[in-house]
């Protein structure tokens, strides 16, 4: 499997392989890489950053991320959990809106400090 590391920003290119002796990663610069290649061979995460609806004046919508990685074969399950969230008060940056997503003990919090707007 040839991929780009996403864990620092030496963009190494590389190969990984699934062999006898194991994952063997070919490419990396560091360390780091070369659990990122066995981490996508075996069980890819990712962050997810999006928006949830509100109906508080001044914010048509509100952006929230995961407080840690979901396994990529989530987030689109996360996508239609995100699609029924409607936020309907202010709220302060880091609020939880969903708790332990899908049994990772991973969050959904808000990334926005919705202060009320006066029109």
């Amino acid at each position: 499997m040839e991929l780009v590391c996403i864990v620092c920003p030496n963009g190494c290119r590389m190969t990984a392989e699934r062999s006898d002796k194991g994952i063997v990663v070919v490419g990396n610069k560091c360390k780091r890489g070369e659990a990122f290649a066995a981490s996508e061979l075996t069980d890819p995460a990712r962050s997810v950053t999006t928006s949830v609806r509100t109906t508080v004046s001044g914010y048509p919508v509100v952006s929230v991320k995961t407080d840690g990685e979901i396994p990529k074969s989530k987030i689109f399950a996360l996508m239609d959990l995100c699609g029924n969230i409607t936020v309907d008060k202010p709220l302060p940056i880091g609020t939880v809106l969903a708790e332990d997503l899908f049994g990772t003990g991973v969050n959904l919090i808000t990334t926005t400090n919705m202060e009320v707007i006066d029109e």
